[in-house]
Order: structure tokens, then sequence, then C-alpha cells
């Protein structure tokens, strides 16, 4: 006889043997002086550079663009769909060091900008353009960011993974807080750029841990503006700082220098290199306040939910099905087969008087199961990205992982997205089955890729590395027209195939009439009231989440994340539930369309949002940026909008059948 070994003990074994498990293309690389015998190690340090951006400016711009140094053997590792899609352009540069090898003030190339020639006039207008906009460099260093780290308020120490290609100091004092590093930037109308790093790399000993090698565990480095002389070698020490003028009457010569350290640490493990960035980021006490803030709205909503649901509805049905019981003891049967359906409820008033309505066929209800069908591919497609996230495997370290891993889900789940929206539009009593399939795959996607490709058009005549090449549209529309769509058809097929959803009640012929409604029962002002409590939930996680797109901070508290997802899913049910009820109660009984609206006011409140979080917290300036700001932010609430709604849709379908399958009706 076989032993069965317990499913638990498996599922211990098996996360207990994740400590040597990496994620794909995140295993640690091992560095030493010199390769011996059987060693697997590298001797050279490689730093990458990724393209330059400014929280002034939505325009990301490629290393190139600003005249720096090159590497003259230039090689660009590969890049995934998600790198593509977010504008990262990582590429090779000349700073290579040596591993364990110190320099100092190592010469990396000069550039000469003479004032005869339009093109270095042009190259060095660029160039000054980017230190008054605050365009900061992103190197990156055994695929970790090399980080700039400075005393901030509180004596805390802030980290930031980039740092500014210069600053200007203007007629009226200091223009960028990146001129307060040093006390000599003092000459008014005059740029100085930061042409020296000193760099310190920081290495794990493999010889503690029984490695072969070092593993690097950080990278930082101090920017410096020094002015080196043209014809002798340079010198890093006491020199005055680089100045570019204002204006460029005399040539310009500017030399690139770095010096490097290695520093032993063994305090810092190589899995948690990361943690000196991310905890340098003062959110995690606000990301408390915010879950605690969205569990309090969660309980409020659901001891509601639990009062209607246990005590007024409970004793609806009770009272109902009491009355119906008496009918059947003092009316004839003549009487009770009377043509008139209302004959003998009308005294009576609630919302089980609407039973033979409430389950009419919406009006436009063929554009509502399209809606419902993208909302049902976006909403799984959001919870498997953000659980993946949880696990690890869309970690910062990752790059792009999170963007291709949400749009290879979005086009792989198009046979859900047909199924909900075919059977659905079958429910409501429809029969231009090809039209509805055809919106399904096309009418949302294609809004959101009209919108992409405008934007994209902008960000190539601005001439920004964010423009994605046309290989990459033409890719993205073949897997779209190559994948999704054919997947769409499939499920659209089944959904077609499959029988409409059986309602617990009949329809009657003629529509009963609405009575005239309070203001707080009409459609609008619980549309409005509906979408106050989920924004309430998510409000301080999305600034977070703009911070991370806008101001290009790094976001990786998924763990926060997928609770909000929790508890926004919860919140936009219990709101949806409750206010419609209320409105069946007043005998109203078109919920169809209310109910997709009134949690996917949501996103309008997201959008309101969007425009405080631009006027208040970002200094864009330029129509460019301006125009992709809020060309951006309404892609990202049209899929907010289609994800809400749909998820208030549900609950309130669950609990309208509910509650009309337990009550008994003539």
């Amino acid at each position: 006889m076989k032993r069965r070994i317990p499913l638990g003990f498996v599922l211990v074994a098996y996360f207990c043997s994740c400590s040597a498990f990496y994620l794909p293309g995140l295993a640690p690389v091992s560095f030493c002086e010199k390769v011996k015998d059987n060693e697997e190690c590298e001797t050279e340090i490689q730093l990458f550079v990724n393209r330059l951006d400014s929280v002034e400016s939505v325009l990301p711009y490629e290393y190139d663009v600003f005249d720096f140094c090159k590497d003259e053997k230039e090689k660009r590792p590969s890049e995934n769909l998600g790198q593509v899609l977010f504008g990262e352009r990582i590429e090779s540069s000349p700073y290579k060091f040596k591993f364990k090898s110190a320099a100092t003030c190592q010469p990396v190339c000069t550039k000469t900008y003479k004032k005869d020639s339009k093109l270095d006039a042009a190259k060095l207008d660029f160039l000054k353009m980017g230190m008054q906009l605050n365009y900061q460099h992103h190197w990156i260093i055994d695929n970790m960011p090399v980080t700039w780290c400075y005393d901030v308020e509180d004596n805390q120490k802030y980290c930031n993974p980039g740092f500014p290609i210069g600053c200007l100091v203007t007629d009226g004092g200091i223009a960028k807080d990146a001129c307060v590093i040093n006390a000599e930037f003092n000459k008014k109308n005059t740029f100085y750029v930061f042409n020296h790093v000193d760099i310190k790399i920081s290495y794990h000993s493999g010889e503690s841990e029984g490695w072969t090698g070092d593993r690097l565990v950080a990278a930082t480095l101090e920017p410096k503006s020094i002015k080196h002389a043209v014809d002798k070698p340079p010198s890093c020490d006491n020199g005055s700082p680089m100045e570019v003028p204002v204006e460029f009457k005399e040539d310009v010569s500017i030399t690139y220098t770095y010096s490097v350290t290695f520093v032993e640490n063994n305090d810092i493990k190589w899995a948690s290199r990361w943690d000196y960035i991310l905890v340098s980021m003062p959110h995690t006490n606000i990301q408390w306040f915010s879950i605690m803030n969205s569990l309090v709205i969660v309980l409020f909503l659901s001891g509601m939910v639990a009062m209607i649901m246990l005590r007024t509805l409970h004793k609806d049905i009770a009272r109902y099905n009491q009355v119906d019981q008496e009918n059947l003891i003092k009316i004839p049967p003549a009487k009770e087969k009377s043509s008139l359906p209302y004959e003998d409820a009308q005294e009576e008033s609630g919302w089980k008087q609407v039973h033979g309505d409430v389950f009419r066929p919406p009006r436009k209800g063929m554009l509502l199961s399209v809606f419902l069908g993208q909302g049902t591919q976006i909403f799984i497609m959001t919870f498997i990205t953000l659980f993946l996230a949880c696990l690890g495997f869309l970690s910062p370290a990752n790059r792009g992982a999170l963007m291709t891993c949400a749009v290879v889900l979005w086009v792989l789940l198009g046979t859900p997205a047909g199924y909900v929206s075919a059977r659905l539009y079958k429910t409501f009593g429809g029969e231009k089955w090809k039209t509805n399939v055809l919106l399904t795959a096309l009418l949302c996607p294609g809004i959101v890729f009209a919108d992409f490709f405008l934007m994209n058009l902008i960000l190539w005549v601005e001439g920004s590395s964010a423009a994605i090449p046309f290989g990459t549209l033409v890719a993205i529309l073949a897997m779209w027209f190559g994948i999704s769509v054919p997947l769409t058809f499939i499920g659209a097929y089944f959904g077609f195939k499959k029988a409409a959803i059986e309602q617990p009640v009949r329809t009657n012929q003629i529509p009963r009439q609405i009575p005239e409604q309070s203001f707080f029962t009409k459609p609008i002002p619980g549309i409005i009231m509906g979408g106050i409590l989920p924004f309430g939930c998510i409000f301080i996680q999305l600034f977070f989440i703009l911070n991370s797109i806008w101001s290009h901070q790094m976001y990786y508290m998924f763990g926060f994340l997928f609770l909000v997802f929790i508890i926004l899913l919860i919140t936009c049910s219990e709101a949806t539930i409750l206010l419609c009820y209320f409105h069946l109660c007043a005998e109203d009984y078109h919920w169809w369309w209310r109910s997709f609206l009134t949690s996917g006011f949501t996103a309008v409140y997201l959008f309101v949002y969007a425009v405080h979080y631009f006027f208040s917290k970002l200094q864009i300036i330029g129509a460019a940026s301006t125009i992709l700001y809020f060309g951006y932010t309404m892609i990202m609430v049209l899929i907010f909008f289609l994800f809400t709604g749909t998820i208030g849709f549900f609950a309130c379908f669950w609990f309208v059948n509910k509650i009309y399958s337990v009550v008994k009706v003539d």
C-alpha cells in the first residue's frame, strides 16, 4: 500500500525550497578580480544608461539626444514589450570599471561646442533645455539603479534612482533644487552641468557564503560640476564649477570624468539589495492609514448591507409570502386568474411590486453587454497581474514585466470577454450576434488604440524616446487581430450556444408605470453618490500610482495594492447593492444600466483627481506634455470605468436574482 504524502507537507517543502529560486532574468551575477579555473564570474562592470525624464515634462528622451559621451561599440540589451511600451531605452555607456580596481578622475570624453556652428549651438541649446527642465539621468549597474543619496528633512536619507544633468541659476536666484548642493553655484543667469560623478560600488563577499566570486549589493554616486583644463590632464581637486552661459558667445568645452571606489559590505544580502532604495521612500505609514481608512468604509457598508439582508429584506420576504398565503385562502380561484396583474396588490408597495418588470431587457442592451464583456476581461487581467506581482514575479528589478504581463493576459483573455458579452446579450433578447461579437472585440480596444496612436504621433513629432517604434505598433495590432479577436469569437460562439440565463420571475407584457421619485431615488443623484465610497477607498493609493507614472518614482507595494483591489471590489459591490435595493423599494425597476453606472462613476472621480494632481503636484509646462498627460489619463479612466462598472453590475445582478428567487410570486 502506497503512503500518501499530505498536501500541506508538499506545499511547505516547496516554499522552503525557494531559497535558491530566482526569478527569470534575475539570477545573481558574480564578480571577481581574476578568473580562476572552473570559475564563472565577471571581471568587468558595465554601466548602462536609460532614458532621461523630468517631472516638468511628460516627454522622455534618449541618452544620446543630449550629446553625452557615447559608447563606440554601442550595444542594447534585449527589451521586452513592457519596456518598449513604457519608452525605456537602455543602452551601453563608455563607463566601464574593473572589479575592485579603484579609479580617480578618469576622463571619458570631451565635448566641444563651436560658437560659429549651428549644429553645435542646437546641441548646446538642447542640453541647456534639459538642465532648465531638470531632466534626470538613470544609470544601471548589474540590473539595479545607481542612486543619488542625500539628506532630507528630519535627518532622513533619501536615495533617488536618478540624478540631474545640471541646474540653472536665473537672475532671480536659484531656480532648481539641484543647485543647492554646491554653494559655488551662485553666478546668475548661468547653467551648471554635472560632468563628474563619484561612484561607490558596494559588494557582498562570497567567501562567507560559499559563493564563487562577489556580488554587487549597492551602487551610489554623487554628481559634481568641475571645470577641467582643456590642454591638461583632468584634475578633480578644488576645481571651479563647469559653467555654461545662457548666451552662447564663445566656444564651450565640457570634459566628462568619473571616480570609482569599491567597498565590501556583508551586512546587505543580494536578495535584499533593493531595500535601501525602497525603505528610503517614507510611504509605509501612509499606506497603512489608507488601508485602515478603506477598511472603515468597508465595515460601514458591510453593516448596512447586512442590516438590509438580515433584517429589512428578511421581514419583506416574510411579509410578502404571508400576504400571498392569505390571498390563496380568501380569494376564489376565478378571481385568482384575473387578467390584471396588479389588481391584488393595489394597497401594497415595495420591491415585490415590480417583479413583473425587474427583468425587462434594458435599452441599449447591445452596448451594455459589450461593456460587460470588456470589463470582465479587464477584471481577470488585473486580478492575475496583481497576484503575480504579490508573489514577486513583477518586482521593479524585473523591468517591464508588469506591463508585459498585463498586455499578454489581456490578449489571451478574449474568450471570457466574448462569452460574457454573448451570454448577456442573448439574455437581453438580442439577435444581432455578429454585431455583438465585433463590437466586443473592437469597440473599447479600438478607442484605447486610437488614443494611444494619437499620443504616439505627438511623441514622434517631439522626438521623444517614449515613441513606440512602428514595428512594435504592427506587433500589437497583430496580437490584437491575430490572437485576441479570434479568441473573442470563440468565446462568443460558446456564449450564444448556451441557453439564455433563466430569470426567477416572468416579465409582464405591459410595462408598469414608475411612481414619482424623490430626489435621492432619481437616477443621476444615485449614480453620483454611488461612486464616492469606492473612490474614498482608493484615493490615497491612487496618489502613489500617479507618482510612479508621472513623478518617476518606483512603485513596489503590490501587497498594499492587492489588498486595496479586494477592498475596492467589496465596496463597489456593496454600494451598488445598497442603492439598487433603495431604487427597487421605490418601485423603479430600471436597474441594469444604473448598477453599471453607479460603481462605474468612480472613474469620473478618478478623472477629477487626476486633474487636481496635474495642477497641484506636477509642474508640467508645454502644450505637448499637457495633451499627453490628459490623453493617457483618458485611457486609464476608460479602463477603470469598465472595470468598476462590471463589478457593480454583477453584484447587483446576483442580488436581484437572489431576492426574487426566494419570494413567492403568483
